[in-house]
């Protein structure tokens, strides 16, 4: 009995080491598979912007007539008629012939609809449309001509006139200024988060761009897919960046 105890001992023992060494083996590999993941995770994401007020330079205006007879001719004769008073208003005005531009006339039958809302073949007549389009950098002549514009209708021209679309277009010039803006405020946020947890912010490990919002001077509205306002003459350009920051 006393000698099979004692060849059993030392593969007793043989056994308990390797297993100790495998423990500790796996501490190790353990402890740097954390220490790595943690390296991996020291950063934060932050998102910076800046805001820069602009003035639209340039606008556009656009105003259509229409006319609608029986016979096409007739039509064509009297939208003519129509687009050619709005060119001589414009001209009165002080448009150049170089800031207009005559659109194509529209052609659309008229068709009957009996009584139970149903459209049938038969032709009643014809209706015609054209556009004028008006585009110039002078945004306050623009404006006050399409205040104007109301003396057309005076004169028996069925005019529709839209509001002038104010647009700006520097925007590729501030473009890369605003960019590095939003990336310095989103420095400053980042390194404010990372002071509070007594760490520092280091080097940018990415940086997505948002998109760019032109919207009416002192409003909040903001969209994924960017908003580019042209109703407003005073407007608010604002670029978004997200970046990463590696913290140490």
């Amino acid at each position: 009995m006393e000698t099979g105890r004692t060849e059993r001992f030392p593969q007793l023992f043989g056994g308990m080491v390797a297993l100790a060494l495998a423990l500790v083996l796996a501490a190790l590999l353990g402890a740097s598979a954390i220490k790595s993941a943690r390296r991996a995770g020291d950063q934060i994401e932050v998102t910076g912007s800046a805001k820069k007020p602009i003035r639209s330079d340039y606008a556009v205006w656009r105003v259509s007539v229409a006319a609608q007879a029986p016979v096409l001719q007739d039509a064509y004769a009297e939208v003519t008629r129509h687009a050619q008073a709005v060119r001589q208003f414009l001209a009165q005005n002080g448009v150049a012939d170089s800031a207009v531009t005559v659109r194509p006339v529209e052609t659309s039958t008229v068709n009957r609809v009996t009584e139970s809302g149903m459209t049938t073949p038969e032709v009643l007549g014809y209706r015609l449309s054209q556009t004028v389009e008006v585009r110039s950098a002078d945004v306050n002549g623009m404006t006050a001509l399409s205040e104007r514009a109301a003396a057309l209708i005076t004169q028996g021209v069925p005019i529709q006139a839209s509001s002038p679309e104010y647009l700006y277009t520097k925007l590729s010039d501030v473009r890369t200024q605003m960019l590095a803006e939003a990336t310095e405020d989103a420095r400053r946020r980042a390194e404010a988060v990372a002071k509070s947890a007594g760490a520092e912010i280091g080097a940018v490990r990415s940086a997505r761009q948002g998109v760019f919002q032109i919207t009416p001077r002192n409003s909040t509205e903001v969209s994924d897919y960017g908003i580019n306002d042209v109703s407003s003459l005073e407007k608010d350009i604002t670029a978004v960046v997200r970046v990463t920051f590696a913290v140490n």
